[in-house]
């Protein structure tokens, strides 16, 4: 067992690395035009993982190119990491969950969310995201992870807002929980290592996690909310007034490549195997999120409260209605 998760975790750190690498070209700035095309290079941090397959599909299909941008992919751990990429202008836009965004909103952070990212895909057992726990494991249900330590990938975030929510709605006490920082691609060992009892993870490593038993007992983002808006690509308020005709862009581009992996799962599915290492039966068995066009502002009201609850705005509440419309 533990040589084939070090094997898988191998695969993992790959695609970790696969999708970091950006343009070596010195004149890859960020925003430049090249030659009489007037194309403009366009740099966008991501986290490497099936969220984003919209953007790599869409710069397949030519929506970006056709708006004349082309695009430079640059991998980050998490959200929270991009956004100051974005604000200091290392990143034209970014992609980050929302609770990472209202966090630098309440901190004076000058972003502005411009596009959907990602959704739950609502399947409570079958989303995008979900705790997993060893096989053998005494943990059964949500209520049970009170007094177990519980994996995710940044603190004080999204992960550990929502799996205290899964806490609550199935009887258990939230504030029982313990949480510690591991890497995405770090958990199926992690779980196997009994380093954690239980690891919230997001794909593909819950795949991969599952291909040796382990079991989902909740499925956070579902369980909040069926509609949750989970992530979206942002960018920074001085680009917005600097340079609105690149948003407009960039925005409507997005939202194309929403749509179109919305509508061909099979095509947003293969496309990961362009940016990442990953290909065979985990492929085939991923879980893809939803990609709705546009985000669910009661989904993220209800995220916020329970933000707020955890404390971490402080005492100051987001305006969603800034951030994200």
């Amino acid at each position: 067992m533990r040589r084939r998760v070090l094997g898988l975790v191998a695969v993992l750190t790959t695609l970790v690395a696969a999708a970091g690498c950006g343009s070596s070209d010195p004149k890859a700035d960020g925003s430049s035009s090249s030659g009489g095309n007037k194309t403009t290079r366009v740099k966008v941090g991501i986290i490497p993982i099936v969220d984003v397959a919209p953007l790599y599909l869409g710069q397949k299909k030519g929506f970006f190119g056709s708006r004349g941008i082309e695009l430079d992919m640059v991998s980050a751990q998490g959200g929270a990491a991009i956004i100051p990429g974005v604000v200091s202008g290392q990143f034209q836009f970014g992609f980050s969950n929302t609770t990472s965004l209202m966090i630098a909103q309440v901190k004076g952070v000058p972003v502005k969310s411009v596009v959907n990212g990602a959704a739950s895909n609502g399947k409570v057992g079958g989303d995008v995201t979900g705790v997993g726990v060893p096989k053998d494991s005494p943990i059964k249900s949500a209520a049970d992870l009170a007094g177990h330590t519980v994996a995710v990938n940044t603190l004080k975030n999204i992960g550990d807002t929502t799996v205290r929510e899964s806490v609550r709605v199935a009887g258990g006490d939230p504030s029982e929980v313990k949480f510690v920082e591991i890497p995405f691609d770090q958990m199926p060992a992690a779980l196997d290592d009994g380093r954690v009892d239980a690891a919230w993870m997001g794909e593909p490593a819950m795949t991969i996690a599952k291909a040796q038993g382990v079991r989902v007992v909740a499925s956070p983002f579902a369980e909040t909310d069926p509609k949750l808006t989970v992530a979206t690509y942002f960018t920074s308020a001085k680009l917005v007034k600097e340079d609105p005709g690149l948003v407009k862009k960039f925005t409507e581009a997005m939202t194309e490549s929403l749509k179109y992996a919305s509508g061909h799962p099979d095509e947003a599915r293969q496309v990961l195997t362009t940016y990442t290492k990953i290909n065979g039966d985990v492929l085939a068995k991923l879980t893809l999120p939803a990609w709705p066009g546009a985000v669910d502002m009661d989904s993220l009201e209800k995220l916020a409260a329970l933000g707020k609850g955890d404390g971490l705005f402080g005492d100051k509440e987001p305006d969603l209605e800034a951030l994200f419309s």
